[in-house]
C-alpha cells in the first residue's frame, strides 16, 4: 500500500513512518520543509507544501497521484507568525478529504487529540474537532485516533517539557502538578495506525490511545527524573497557577517571533483540563495492549544525551535572551554615548571615518539583537555575533591596541560573549 503521511516528519509522523515501512508500506512524506525531511530521513519519498495555503481541493491533487490511504499527522499547537490553526486543523483537512474522494483514496487515518471538541476552550482543540468533524462527515473509510500524553525517543512539545523540567537540580518547580495525565507511547501510535490500515480494528470509530493508569503530571515528571537516572528531588516546589499561566503568556509572545516554546498557554490549559481518555474502546475494537508510562520507558534508551538535552533546553532562552540583551544594550549605548565613541577614535582615523566606524557599529549590535529574537534568523545571528566580535578585536587592535592592557579588560571580555554566541548556534536545532 502507497501511504501519504502528513507531517511525517513530526513527533508522531516519524513514528508512523517507520512503523509503515516496517512492514512493507510504501511511503511518501509529507511536510513543509523538505530539506527537514531528507534530513532526518533521506531515504524516504518527501512531498512538500504548507498546509496554510492548501485550502481547496485542487491543491492536494499532485500529492494524490498513485496514494492509496493518507495518515494525517500534521498539526500546530497555537496561533502564531508560523502556524495557522484554522487552516491546518480544518480547512485544508476538508480540501484534502473532497480531493481524497475525488481521486479514490479510501482509507483515511486522522492523528486527533483527546478532548477535541468543538466546545473547547482552545483553538488547538476546537479547531481539530472541526477538521475530525469534516473526515467522519465523508463517505471515506475513516478512523480518528487521539493519542494521550505521547513519550517518545524524539523530543517535541509534550516530551521536550518533561525532559526539561526533570532537569532542574535538586528541587522539582512544576505547576499543575496534580493534573490528570494518561501516556502512550509514541511508537505504540505508530503500530495502532499501522493496524488501522491492515484491517485489524474497526473503522469509522474514535479510539482514544492511553494507557490503562493515570498519573498526576508530577508522578510522570518523578518517573522521568528517575529514567534518566537523576534523584529524587529534595522538595517539589508547586508554582501557582498564576505563576504558570504568567510564563505561559511569555511563551506565547515568543510564538509571534517564531519559537515553538512548550510552555504555551494551550499547552497549560490543556494539561489542567487533563490528558485522559477512555483506554477500553481500542481494545474493545481488536486493539492491541497499550504500554504504560514505566514500560515505555523501560523500552526508550536512557543515554547521556537524554541528560544533557534536557538540561540544554531548559538554558537555551536563558543564553538566547542574555545574547540578544548583551548586543541590543551594546548598540543602545553606543547611540546614547556616540560623541564620546566617536571621541575615542579621533586621532587614529579622520573624523568622517570615526563617525562611520561608530555608526556601522551601532547597526551591526542592533541588528544581531533583533535578529536573535527571531526564531528564523537566531543560528545566523549567533554566527554574525561571532563574526562581528571578532571584526571589533581586529580594528580595535589595530586602533586602540592599548586597551589590551585596560584593568577592565574590554577586549578579552568579547571571547566570553564569542563563547556564549556559539553555544547559541550550536544548540538552535528545533527537530
Amino acid at each position: 500500500m502507497r501511504v501519504l503521511v502528513l507531517g511525517g516528519y513530526g513527533l508522531l509522523g516519524l513514528e508512523i513512518v517507520r512503523a509503515l515501512r516496517r512492514t512493507g508500506h510504501e511511503v511518501v512524506g509529507f511536510g513543509r520543509s523538505p530539506e527537514t525531511g531528507r534530513r532526518l530521513m533521506p531515504d524516504l519519498s518527501w512531498n512538500h507544501g504548507d498546509m496554510r495555503r492548501m485550502l481547496r481541493p485542487e491543491d492536494w491533487t499532485s500529492h494524490l497521484s498513485g496514494i492509496d490511504a493518507v495518515v494525517n499527522a500534521a498539526g500546530a499547537l497555537q496561533d502564531g507568525r508560523r502556524d495557522d490553526l484554522k487552516a491546518v486543523h480544518d480547512t485544508a483537512i476538508r480540501a484534502l478529504v473532497a480531493e481524497c474522494k475525488r481521486h479514490g483514496v479510501n482509507l483515511f487515518v486522522q492523528i486527533s487529540a483527546g478532548g477535541a471538541t468543538l466546545a473547547a476552550r482552545t483553538r488547538f482543540l476546537s479547531t481539530k474537532a472541526a477538521g475530525d468533524a469534516a473526515v467522519r462527515a465523508s463517505s471515506l473509510d475513516w478512523t480518528v485516533l487521539k493519542p494521550g500524553l505521547v513519550i517518545s525517543a524524539g523530543a517535541y512539545g509534550g516530551t521536550t517539557l518533561l525532559r526539561m523540567l526533570a532537569a532542574f537540580p535538586l528541587v522539582q518547580p512544576i505547576v499543575l502538578a496534580d493534573a490528570r495525565i494518561q501516556t502512550v507511547a509514541g511508537a505504540d501510535v505508530g503500530e495502532a495506525v499501522r493496524a488501522v490500515l491492515a484491517g485489524e480494528i474497526l473503522s469509522r470509530s474514535d479510539y482514544d490511545l492511553v494507557e490503562d493508569q493515570a498519573h498526576t503530571l508530577g508522578d510522570v515528571v518523578k518517573s522521568v527524573r528517575r529514567w534518566v537516572g537523576r534523584d529524587d528531588a529534595s522538595w517539589q516546589w508547586r508554582l501557582p497557577r498564576w505563576l504558570g499561566f504568567g510564563m505561559g503568556r511569555a511563551a506565547d509572545l515568543a510564538g509571534w517571533f517564531g519559537w515553538r516554546s512548550p510552555m504555551r498557554t494551550t499547552a497549560l490549559k490543556s494539561l489542567a483540563d487533563g490528558v485522559a481518555g477512555d483506554a477500553v474502546a481500542w481494545r474493545e475494537a481488536g486493539g492491541f495492549r497499550l504500554k504504560s508510562l514505566d514500560e515505555t520507558l523501560r523500552d526508550l534508551p536512557s543515554t547521556a544525551q537524554e541528560r544533557v538535552f534536557g538540561r540544554a533546553q531548559l538554558v537555551f532562552p536563558v543564553l538566547v535572551l542574555t545574547l540578544a540583551a548583551f548586543w541590543l544594550v551594546s548598540g543602545i549605548v553606543g547611540l546614547l554615548q556616540r560623541d564620546a565613541a566617536e571621541a575615542v577614535l579621533t586621532g587614529r582615523v579622520d573624523g568622517a571615518m570615526a563617525g562611520w566606524l561608530v555608526g556601522a557599529g551601532i547597526v551591526a549590535d542592533l541588528l544581531i539583537g533583533w535578529g536573535l529574537l527571531w526564531r528564523k534568523w537566531v543560528k545566523r545571528a549567533a554566527w554574525a555575533s561571532i563574526i562581528v566580535s571578532a571584526g571589533y578585536l581586529a580594528a580595535g587592535t589595530w586602533l586602540t591596541p592599548e586597551l589590551w592592557a585596560d584593568p577592565l579588560g574590554p577586549f578579552v571580555k568579547v571571547f566570553p560573549a564569542m563563547a556564549l554566541a556559539l553555544a547559541v548556534a550550536a544548540l538552535a536545532e528545533e527537530r
